[in-house]
């Protein structure tokens, strides 16, 4: 493949990025010198010309790739009507309606626009509910930026469990007395903390599969089942899992049923909006129902339900819930997850393809990786060299993950696995 163009005005763009922006990004990338001009099903143009097969996806809500025609135009339609109101509006009505029939979690919803929002006010919620202030987290769980999040999401030097470290400065030093930190996948571990805490837990966050992860046999059973012992509310992050893994999200998936949950990536087309979704009795606290006289749970926010947002999530859903949808995105997925398997064998290098066919990343290591501690043991300099390579060669995505849409399509496929064996043979 030919070496990528960078013409003029993207290298100009570039300066006024590094003039203008904290590291010359917007926070959500390492500065890769690449600038996104636009995005057509499964692809996306930089804006010197150059064509990527797109396994980023926006870092995932594109779940039906970029620019879905359905979206495109119900979008449109919208938008000549109003953006937002501050108020009620019926896509907003609908969009919730359609989410309690997909998700069994959700008795009622209640709508954000970020992931970070999401998580937040789940666990704000939780809190009310159970009149507890701290909460349980896992090790290497990435749950946004709210700074409950921020405890032991990346630890450099992991401590002694349940003892939580801040990734980022700036947060307030009282956090940390108020989150514990458990093993991903050790509920015996994980049980003993709930067991000696439980009397101060508001609630317990988890994301089904973390980061990559995959939930082993019993995991998240056992987790339900502690967790329901006590009578702490258990919090799904399906951020990144809610309407990618099944219609009804990772708990439809896994088959267990948490008390929260909080959704967003796929739910809305990448446009602006994310979902808390629950039980009645707790979600009624977002209400202030007279059932509750200690008052109810704030959760203002002036894009909350903006109805574009909304008639993007109703069309997305909508694609979504067709018949094969979800059999053709897991056979796309499994073809490129299987191939990458297939490459790295026959080239004899220690990695392992480790997620779920609409989602998964290449760790470098043949060791067993359960969770966080485990994933440290992989070669991060040679995943970062493996994205680089791989964008050379006309495949984008992330640091993290190779997100899967239903627009890619055989020929995706096959374009991929030859620039992956030809990446594969220069690392």
């Amino acid at each position: 493949m030919s070496s990528r163009i960078v013409n003029f005005p993207e290298q100009e763009l570039l300066e006024k990025a590094n003039r203008f922006l904290p590291g010359g990004s917007n926070g959500n990338t390492i500065y890769q010198g690449l600038i996104i001009k636009e995005g057509k099903g499964s692809r996306v143009w930089d804006v010197s010309g150059n064509e990527y097969i797109d396994h980023s996806l926006g870092s995932g809500p594109m779940i039906l790739g970029h620019a879905h025609p359905e979206v495109v135009e119900a979008v449109t339609e919208r938008v000549a009507q109003g953006t937002t109101f501050f108020g009620l509006n019926e896509p907003t009505i609908l969009l919730a309606e359609e989410i309690v029939k997909a998700v069994p979690c959700a008795d009622r919803v209640r709508f954000t626009s970020t992931g970070t929002e999401a998580t937040f006010h789940a666990m704000r919620v939780a809190r009310a509910h159970r009149r507890r202030d701290k909460v349980l987290k896992f090790e290497g769980g990435y749950h946004g930026m709210n700074d409950y999040a921020l405890m032991s999401m990346a630890p450099t030097d992991p401590g002694e469990f349940p003892s939580a470290i801040p990734d980022s400065i700036g947060i307030p030093a009282a956090i940390g007395n108020e989150v514990f930190i458990a093993p991903f996948n050790d509920i015996e571990t994980t049980t003993n903390i709930i067991e000696q805490h439980h009397d101060e837990l508001g609630g317990v966050i988890v994301e089904p599969l973390q980061r990559v992860i995959p939930p082993v046999p019993g995991f998240l059973k056992g987790l339900r089942e502690v967790t329901r012992e006590y009578g702490i509310p258990l919090i799904f992050d399906e951020v990144v899992t809610g309407f990618r893994f099944a219609y009804g999200g990772a708990q439809e998936y896994y088959g267990v049923v948490p008390d929260i949950c909080a959704m967003g990536k796929a739910v809305s087309g990448g446009y602006p909006l994310s979902v808390i979704a629950g039980r009645e009795e707790i979600m009624s606290h977002f209400g202030g129902d007279q059932d509750h006289p200690y008052g109810r749970v704030l959760q203002e926010g002036t894009l909350n339900g903006n109805a574009v947002a909304a008639v993007a999530g109703l069309a997305t859903l909508k694609v979504l819930k067709r018949e094969g949808t979800y059999v053709n995105l897991f056979r796309i997925g499994g073809m490129i997850k299987e191939g990458f398997e297939r490459i790295l064998m026959d080239a004899e290098i220690p990695a392992q393809v480790i997620g779920e066919p609409p989602m998964f990343d290449i760790l470098f290591t043949n060791q067993v990786i359960r969770d966080y501690r485990d994933s440290l043991r992989c070669g991060a300099g040679k995943n970062a060299r493996l994205v680089e390579l791989l964008r050379e060669r006309g495949i984008y995505k992330n640091d993290a993950k190779f997100y899967v849409s239903t627009a890619h399509d055989e020929r995706d496929v096959e374009e991929v696995l030859v620039a992956f064996e030809s990446v594969v043979e220069a690392l």
